[in-house]
């Protein structure tokens, strides 16, 4: 996968797919679809900043875009220039530097100063074909990011079902308190990013991906009472793992909400419930 910042020039034709893209929905994944029926490599949008937090930060959002077949990804950052472009003024940028044979969006896209711009503005700008699809329901219910943001933050990891893959947060491997270790629960260590939307404070199941393979985990998200430890961070044992992770890149998914944080009685009691949810997360097997 190739990756260009917005105004950069993409010289290979290509068939485009509009949208802000923090992550992939399986409302996305019928866009690329389309997309990959014209034979045509595939570029695609995805925008950082503006309001809120996100749900993929940039290296996590790169890495699902090549899971999913993207050929070419171009990266625009709303910075305040780029947050005060009216919608013709960007799509103008937008197409002078890129050769589309052919362009898709879903129907609810938004663009340009105030989102003001639609999919109707498009076709002005785009010399090829558009076409844009419309929202992809469930239940009832329309399938978007912001519906799925709120149920992660939430701690419902079963909004998973709508995401073309899991949840899942991304860094390297820090130094911990080794206590886990003491008692025969090894964990490694992430800082939490600031800019990204996180699960509510919890134990949750799920898996890791490591350079050494992948491997079901347990996942602390938050403090640590029993032992006393008010800092927030993501501590992980991987079961079945023995080794050095430190300073490796780990992709950690979330899969399943298991308890509430609470301070145990005693380490022993801790190490009991440890050994509980290890054997329940080990359903989540390669």
């Amino acid at each position: 996968m190739l990756i260009f910042s917005f105004g950069e020039p993409i010289p290979a034709p290509c068939a485009l797919v509009l949208g802000g893209f923090d992550g992939l929905h399986i409302g996305h994944m019928r866009l690329l679809s389309a997309a990959r029926k014209t034979g045509l490599p595939v570029a695609v949008t995805t925008m950082y900043g503006g309001k809120g937090v996100s749900l993929f930060v940039r290296e996590e959002r790169r890495e699902i875009f090549r899971r999913a077949g993207v050929d070419l990804l171009i990266e625009i950052d709303l910075s305040a220039e780029t947050m005060r472009l009216t919608a013709e003024e960007f799509l103008r940028e937008l197409f002078s530097e890129i050769c589309a044979r052919a362009v898709f969006c879903g129907e609810d896209f938004r663009f340009g100063f105030g989102a003001c711009g639609t999919p109707a503005h498009i076709g002005a700008f785009a010399s090829c074909r558009v076409e844009i699809l419309p929202v992809l329901e469930e239940g009832g219910k329309k399938v978007s990011l912001s519906a799925i943001k709120k149920a992660v933050a939430d701690g419902d990891m079963s909004a998973n079902r709508l995401l073309a893959f899991p949840y899942f947060v991304q860094g390297a491997v820090e130094h911990g308190r080794q206590v886990g270790r003491k008692y025969g629960f090894p964990t490694l260590n992430l800082s939490l990013p600031r800019e990204k939307l996180l699960p509510r404070e919890a134990v949750y199941g799920g898996y890791a991906e490591t350079p050494q393979g992948r491997f079901p985990a347990i996942v602390n998200l938050g403090s640590r009472p029993t032992f006393g430890v008010a800092e927030k961070k993501i501590e992980a044992h991987l079961a079945g793992f023995s080794g050095d992770l430190y300073g490796a890149e780990v992709r950690i998914f979330f899969l399943e909400f298991y308890r509430e944080i609470v301070a145990f009685s005693s380490a022993e009691e801790l190490k009991a419930q440890l050994a509980r949810d290890i054997e329940r997360a080990k359903r989540y097997t390669v």
